[in-house]
């Protein structure tokens, strides 16, 4: 029987590769898997005050439906982040919703029509370009700098009268490229100029190296700014699924976003309620977790970049989250990256993910590696990876 073309047509490239490893598996050969950014699966643990939060409230029999827009309390608790943040921001402007893929859903569904298109950093998350073509428009890419700044003339050529949104991660899934304040600032200037709404995704607001984080409230003033964000990476609530859309208060253009995305809400009923009373506490409780967690981040990150560096691969310093994105050189040896990336598998059980699953203009002849797992796993892939290119 028929299948919608729509969903025929879904992409998640990172997902997606591990049908190639389950089969690598079943013949009993062990796999390193280095491809999905979950940091609970290996030693980041979920903060011992939010798991209690959880435990309680499910034993106080608070497991029922939960308002659609979220709970008050855990919206005010957001309010008070993103205010923090520079983003002007209340109560009603903020949706709970099931991870930040729900809100991306939702925020796609509420201003993608067909043939609209929706601009957004190449590289880019998979499912930006997922959910925009799944709603009938067409994802453009634009290109980063090599200093992770958006190329903002290449943006400018590609604006045309179908242009809905522009897309900002920072930072970045899967580079790590940061924006800083003069490149956002930049961004939304065009953005305003163009009549186009501001996805911006700050999943990894927390997880940055070597430089501040400036969030994009603090140049938004009027824009139409839809700000993404959750608790699976700062928090490590990654199975939990937890995540929110905040709107810009001072944008009267999003007045009728701000009026319909609601109903989305409720027609999904709402999110988990134990879980947005244990994010409550995530964000109102101890935070000494995170300096740690980056700091453990900080070293894996730049053991990884020196052993691909010192395989003649090139690979950027990422400023934040926890990818890599090196280029490939390959040669007549591999038609494309995701030839690559399934005969590293095949020859060394590392699973990465290629990186034309990021934008084909931009991804292409890359691959992004997760750099999670403790020093000792890093090392035993970097190994593996390093014989397998030296053959």
């Amino acid at each position: 029987m028929k299948v919608s073309d729509r969903t025929h047509g879904v992409e998640y490239a990172i997902r997606d590769i591990a049908t190639y490893a389950r089969k690598y598996k079943a013949s009993g050969r062990e796999i390193i898997y280095l491809n999905i950014g979950d940091p609970v699966k290996f030693d980041f643990k979920t903060p011992d005050h939010i798991k209690k939060a959880m435990v309680e409230a499910v034993m106080r029999d608070e497991n029922y439906y939960a308002e659609s827009e979220g709970l008050p309390e855990l919206r005010q608790a957001i309010v008070e982040k993103e205010s923090e943040k520079g983003l002007s921001v209340t109560e009603e402007d903020v949706i709970v919703t099931n991870g930040v893929s729900e809100g991306l859903d939702m925020t796609m569904a509420s201003i993608v029509d067909p043939n609209s298109e929706v601009l957004m950093p190449g590289p880019y998350y998979p499912p930006y370009a997922s959910y925009t073509k799944f709603y009938g428009g067409r994802p453009v890419e634009f290109k980063l700098h090599g200093d992770g700044k958006p190329d903002l003339e290449d943006l400018r050529a590609r604006i045309t009268p179908r242009s809905r949104a522009l897309c900002i991660i920072s930072p970045n899934n899967p580079t790590g490229e940061v924006f800083d304040r003069k490149s956002l600032q930049q961004l939304i200037d065009i953005a305003t100029e163009h009549d186009l709404y501001v996805i911006c995704d700050e999943i990894y607001d927390k997880i940055v190296f070597d430089s501040q984080f400036t969030g994009i409230g603090k140049v938004a003033k009027d824009a139409p700014v839809i700000l993404l964000n959750g608790f699976s990476k700062a928090y490590l609530m990654t199975g939990w699924r937890c995540g929110y859309i905040a709107m810009n208060s001072n944008s009267k253009k999003l007045a009728g976003f701000r009026e319909d995305i609601p109903k989305l809400a409720r027609v999904r009923i709402a999110a988990n309620m134990p879980v947005q009373i244990a994010a409550v506490q995530a964000l109102r409780g101890p935070q000494t977790h995170i300096p740690k967690m980056v700091d453990k981040l900080r070293a894996r990150r730049d053991y990884v970049v020196k052993r691909l560096n010192s395989m003649a691969m090139h690979c950027k310093v990422p400023r934040g989250a926890f990818y890599v994105f090196p280029k490939i050189d390959l040669g007549t040896r591999w038609k494309d990256d995701q030839q690559f990336v399934i005969d590293l598998l095949k020859s060394t059980g590392v699973l990465t993910v290629h990186g034309s699953g990021f934008g084909s203009t931009y991804g292409s002849g890359h691959f992004r590696i997760v750099y999670l797992a403790p020093e000792e796993i890093l090392e035993k892939a970097m190994d593996k990876l390093e014989r397998f290119m030296s053959k």
